[in-house]
Parts: C-alpha cells; structure tokens; sequence
C-alpha cells in the first residue's frame, strides 16, 4: 500500500482494528485461537442475553397482571407503576446491550453513539425508580452530572 492510500484509510475502517475480523490476524497461531475462543465466548453472551430478554418481558407481564389483581382491583399505585417503567425499561436496556453483542460478532467496530444512547437509558430508568425521600441532593446533583456528561458526549458524537 503507498502512502497516499494509506493516509485516506481511517482506523475506523481499517480491518486491523475490528476484534471479529480474521484476515488481518498476526502470523501468531495462538491470536487465532484465542480470538475463535473469545467469539464463541461472545456468541454465548448473545444467547444468554436472550434468554435475559424472554425472562425480563415474562417479570414484566407478571408483575403487572399481579399488581392488578390486589386491591383496589384494575387500579396501579403510583410506585406500581413507576416500578413498572423499571422492569421495562431494563428490557429495552438488555435490548440494547443484545444490539452491542450482535455489532461484535458482525467484526464492527462498536459504535460509540450506540453504547452512549444505552448509558442514557440505564441512567434514565435509575431516575424513574429514584425514591427521592431516601437520596442525598449530592446522589442526585452527582447523577445531574453524569446525564450532562453522557448528553454532552452523545451530541459531539452525531456531530
């Protein structure tokens, strides 16, 4: 390669750098080997993860119908529900992180944006279940912090 096309070729897009990727591995036999170990590793992270997922969607049916047979019948509390944005919540989190996985095993680079955009909803759904009366204004101003930078980090990134 001469060095005018190497200049033009960004490390995002340079094969050498994908974990997944085998046409580029060192001369080392045992990087091969343990690159094969670590995505079969990965492909049981994957399914492990579904089942996560199955199990989770399951909780969250299940304390909702239980929920809504105590007294008063058909009627959810306002901590109910807000426990039940909760368990939703890390749903759609374990979705996310599933989506990760599944970006790794396809050899790509794990994009930043992605990773960013699920912090902002595991940060999220700890606000919706926060109990206020419990929490310090130093947990909550902390967590202030950690939004803004999670919010200044993903917008630099679509920029």
């Amino acid at each position: 390669m001469d060095k005018d096309n190497e200049k033009k070729i960004s490390h995002k897009d340079d094969p050498r750098f994908c974990i997944g990727s085998s046409d580029h591995d060192p001369d080392y036999p045992i990087i091969k080997v343990l690159k094969r170990i670590i995505r079969y590793a990965v492909v049981v992270l994957a399914i492990t993860m579904t089942f996560v997922i199955i199990w989770g969607v399951g909780d969250v049916i299940w304390v909702l119908v239980n929920r809504l047979q105590e007294p008063p019948f058909m009627l959810l509390s306002i901590s109910d529900i807000l426990a039940t944005f909760g368990a939703f919540i890390a749903v759609l989190i374990a979705i996310e992180i599933f989506v990760n996985i599944t970006l790794y095993l396809d050899g790509k680079i794990i994009h930043v944006k992605l990773v960013l955009a699920t912090a902002l909803m595991a940060i999220a759904r700890k606000v919706i279940i926060f109990d206020y009366d419990k929490l310090g204004p130093e947990y909550v101003w902390a967590t202030a912090a950690v939004i803004l930078a999670l919010c200044v980090g993903y917008w630099l990134v679509d920029e």
